[in-house]
Formats: C-alpha cells, structure tokens, sequence
C-alpha cells in the first residue's frame, strides 16, 4: 500500500502561515513539555497473522475475569445472546448514518424505534438517533439550552452530575466563556436547594444541569429541582439513568427540558470502557435546536410506509452558522443495541430488572452495615448503587481485587472529602453466592 500523503509540503506550509504557525510544534506549544513524547516509538517487529494471533490469544489469557460490585455510570448487566446475533444481520448492520433511504429502511426503521424508546423512558416528545456518550450528549444539551434561553452567561450543574460529565462540559464551554458554576450537596448527599435558588437568584443562568439518579445513586428531588427552574425561566437539563426509569417518574414529567444519559446498561457490555451510546430528548418545541439527527416516518410515491432523516442539523449538512452542533456521527450500533434489548425485555422485564437490582443492593447494603460500613449521608433512597465508608475502606477494596472482587469505586479520587467511602454497585447478574463470599471475606 502507498503512503497516505494528503497534502503537499507547500499546502502545509501555506496552512500553517494562515493560522499564524511556523511549523506544527507551534500547534502544540501549549501543552505541558512534560507531556510529550521524545525519541522513537519502540515498537515490535512485524508478525505473521498466525503469529499476531497468537500473540493476542496470550494477551487475551491474562485478563482477569472480576465480579463486579461497582458501577459510577457503566454497569455490569445481563446482555442476552440474541443481541449479538441480531445486530449483525445485514438489514441493521452499520455503525454510521444511513444516507440513501432507499437502501437502508432497516436501519431507519431501527432507529425510528429507538427514538420512540428513548422518548417513553424519558417522557420527552422527540428523541435523535443517539450521541457519542453521556458526557458528550450532557455537553451538547447545555449548549442547546443556551440556545433555547438566548441569553444569560452562566451554566450551573449539581455537584451530583457524574463528575466525569462535568469534565466534558466544563471543556464544551471554553470558547463560549460562559461561567460554570457548581451546587454543593447536601448532608443527604443530595442537590441543595436552597444553595440552587440563591445561584438562579443572583446571575443570569441559562442552563441548569442535575442527575436522576444522581452519582451517588440517591433519587434527587426533580420536582422541586424543576419547579425551581420554571420559576427562573432556565432551562432543566437531566442526565438519567435508562433502567431506573421504567420505575421512576420520567423526566418530562417532573419539568424536564432536555434529557440525556448514558445507554450502556440497555443491551451493551462494559467492553473496557466503550464504544457506549448517550441519548438525547427534547420538547417538540426545541426539536430544531436538537443535535445529531432525527428519523422521522413517512411515506413513499407508492404510499408505502417508509422511513427517512428528517432532521440533520450538523454543519456538514447545513450552513455552518445554522447548525446545532459539529458533533459528526451518532452511534448507530450501540443504539441498535439499545432497542434489541428493550424490545427483548419490554416494559415488565425492564421493570424486573430495575425491581431484582434494588432488592439485591438492599440486602448487601444492610449486610455491610453489619460489617463496620456506614453511610456518609442521611439518605437511604437509592436503587441499586449506594455508598459506604469504613476506616480501611481503600485497604480492603485492594485486598478484594486480589480475591476477585471489583468492590466499589473510590468516591475520594472523584470527592477528597469523601475519604474512605466508596460507591457500590449490585445489579440483577450479582447472585447469593457472589455476596455470600464477598462478605464471608469482609
């Protein structure tokens, strides 16, 4: 195969005059020198196929198999093998965005059924065909809020959000140089209100962010937290969890502008951390200000049902200056995924998965209360993931990995005051003897 050499060296040359660099060190003279590499890669030699192969399978057996008692936004569900079946089939089969309609009705109309999923979870009116992740899908909704308010200067988020999310918004906004402003919680672990009124009081807000669930797992008041934002006239951005939303009040419901979250529990595996699936709803009367693209149905010049992209408010698509956002793709696989396996369960499976999390976290809960644990918070509303503290907390967690246990996540890397707690995580795989052990080692 021939180099890849996509632009001449007087190209180059003439691009890096036009933004003002000498060379292309000057486009990174901005990061640490620290940071950077020096030397060459030390890279192996080439291998045979037969031989990369092998290489791999070796790689492959040194992989622990851990069971899984942690969760902060990736969980370790139940996958049903049809889903892996299904998702190859030709008719489905495509990780990008179906532009020739004519060709691809079954990859629209998996989507359209996604969209209508993630509409009834969320109780929102319109859904779009799927972002990156929940970060970036909570990110692109504060943008789209400040589109919605069409002034104010100010995004606050609860302290609660994922505090990975937070990272991406916080990055989303600097060109924009909007202040980011955090509400503390409260001793229940839970968005403090009175704190959240005093911010909406004093500045000109024009996205207000909060998680339900929240991080810690307990159900924030949304009510409230949405009344809130009705009487300030800020638009409500929630990041919610799918699972707990088959038995929990929706969103929309409870005063929701924009709803997003992470996709990953419907049907996709914890994979070392991706590919995952964030989605996205909205009011039908924000659907123009929505990212992404939306599938829509209609009907063809036979009068056939048939289905289409409606909505592609990317700035490839459209004049720059009138598009939504420059996110370029949507996770097309992930969210065929997504509505395999809610179709797979339907709303009584999700609900019995939702109802068998809570009631496992529950036991193990109360059975590390009995073992010396406490709860760093006067709350116990929560569904399946939950925190503990206990002097040795971080010492035993280590001890456990060793044993086969990812116990928990150390809430103090995310939180310094939350020293010695950790999250905990039980979902419907975690069986009686799984805990049985776990707590016989404690």
């Amino acid at each position: 195969m021939n180099g890849y050499l996509p632009h001449s060296p007087r190209e180059t040359e003439e691009m890096l005059r036009t933004v003002g660099a000498s060379s292309f060190e000057d486009l990174y003279a901005h990061v640490p020198k620290e940071l950077l590499f020096e030397g060459e890669l030390k890279l192996p030699d080439p291998l045979s196929e037969p031989e990369l192969v092998r290489r791999f399978e070796e790689l492959a057996a040194k992989n622990r198999r851990l069971t899984v008692f942690a969760g902060a936004g990736a969980y370790d569900r139940y996958v049903p093998p049809a889903i892996d079946y299904l998702v190859e089939r030709g008719e489905f089969l495509t990780a990008y965005t179906p532009y020739q309609p004519e060709v691809s009705q079954g990859t629209l109309t998996a989507i359209f059924e996604y969209q209508t999923v993630v509409a009834e979870l969320t109780g929102m009116d319109a859904a779009n065909a799927s972002m990156y992740d929940g970060g970036s899908a909570l990110a692109e909704a504060v943008l789209m809020a400040r589109a919605i308010k069409g002034r104010g200067d100010t995004v606050v988020v609860s302290s609660t959000v994922h505090p990975l999310y937070r990272e991406v918004v916080k990055t989303y906004l600097y060109g924009y140089r909007d202040r980011y402003l955090e509400v503390p919680y409260d001793e229940r672990g839970l968005t403090d209100l009175n704190l959240l009124e005093d911010l909406l009081k004093r500045h000109e807000v024009h996205a207000l962010a909060v998680q339900y669930l929240n991080f810690f797992g307990f159900v924030e008041p949304l009510k409230e937290i949405g009344e809130l934002a009705g009487r300030y006239g800020v638009p409500l951005v929630v990041v919610a969890e799918p699972i707990s939303l088959s038995v929990l009040k929706p969103p929309g419901e409870l005063g929701a502008d924009v709803v997003v979250g992470e996709g990953q529990p419907l049907g996709i595996p914890l994979s070392f951390g991706g590919p995952y699936l964030g989605f996205f709803a909205t009011r039908q009367k924000f659907v123009r200000k929505m990212p992404g693209r939306l599938v829509g149905m209609a009907e063809d010049v036979e009068g056939k049902r048939a289905f289409t992209l409606v909505l592609q408010t990317r700035e490839q698509h459209i004049r720059r200056e009138r598009a939504t956002s420059n996110i370029c793709s949507n996770q097309n696989l992930m969210a065929l995924r997504a509505v395999i396996y809610t179709a797979l369960l339907g709303p009584e499976g999700l609900r019995k998965v939702a109802a068998l999390s809570a009631s496992k976290a529950r036991h193990l809960y109360k059975e590390l209360l009995k073992r010396g644990f406490e709860n760093p918070f006067d709350n116990e509303r929560f569904l399946w993931e939950f925190p503990v503290r206990r002097e040795d907390a971080p010492e035993v967690r280590k001890k456990l990995l060793g044993e086969g246990f990812l116990f928990g996540v150390d809430l103090k890397r995310f939180y310094p005051e939350l020293k010695n707690a950790l999250l905990v995580a039980v979902t419907e795989k975690r069986t009686k003897g799984e805990m049985d052990r776990l707590l016989s080692l404690l």
